[in-house]
């Protein structure tokens, strides 16, 4: 084999080992996916369900109910419902670009059993690998500044982004104290990269 040749050879290896690593860490692919997760708001009342029927009529016999004997009263079976309670804003936010174009909204809900959830709607942002959602107490920044300050303090993982468009809620636990947290990041922890973040304002 030529000198020429065994180069040639060796740089197409190389170059097969290098996308053999790089395709499953970049994933360079989900730049054009969408996952699209649309959630229902929590503490919202389930859809009403009828289950009224046609009544049949029942005769009485003569012996037991005379013809001139009053109708017995009517029992409705509809109870007046309890409106149900809406959950409480206890901070909320929009999210702004970093590392990729990101929109929507954030909040922060007290539902009326007490707990709490991070309530996403609207977004819109890429796609990518090890996307989480974060509860910061970093500064909100617009440019590059903004990217990579969010695992600099304190932060919660919320869990897995469920899709990259959507509405989507994120439970936070009880033991979380919110006061320690003034920021929500999509945070790729691959790449330790803001693809958006939202200030949380009360």
């Amino acid at each position: 084999m030529s000198p020429n040749r065994t180069v040639i050879a060796v740089a197409a290896g190389a170059a097969v080992v290098a996308a053999a690593v790089a395709l499953p860490l970049f994933q360079p692919w989900r730049v054009f996916t969408d996952t699209v997760v649309d959630e229902a708001l929590p503490g919202a009342p389930p859809a009403t369900v009828s289950t009224a029927g046609p009544t049949t009529p029942v005769t009485a016999s003569p012996s037991v109910m005379p013809s001139s004997s009053p109708a017995p009263p009517t029992i409705s079976g509809d109870r007046p419902s309890t409106p149900a309670q809406a959950p409480v804003t206890l901070g909320q936010g929009r999210l702004i670009s970093h590392e990729h174009d990101t929109s929507g909204t954030v909040a922060i809900l007290q539902l009326p059993n007490g707990s709490r959830t991070l309530r996403i709607e609207g977004l819109d942002t890429s796609d990518g690998p090890d996307l989480k959602v974060w509860l910061s107490d970093a500064p909100v920044r617009e440019g590059r500044a903004g990217w990579h300050v969010f695992d600099d303090g304190k932060y919660h993982n919320l869990g897995k982004l469920k899709g990259n468009k959507g509405s989507q809620n994120y439970p936070i636990p009880a033991e979380v104290d919110l006061s320690a947290f003034s920021s929500v990041s999509i945070w790729c922890d691959r790449f330790n990269v803001s693809f958006g973040a939202a200030e949380l304002k009360t």
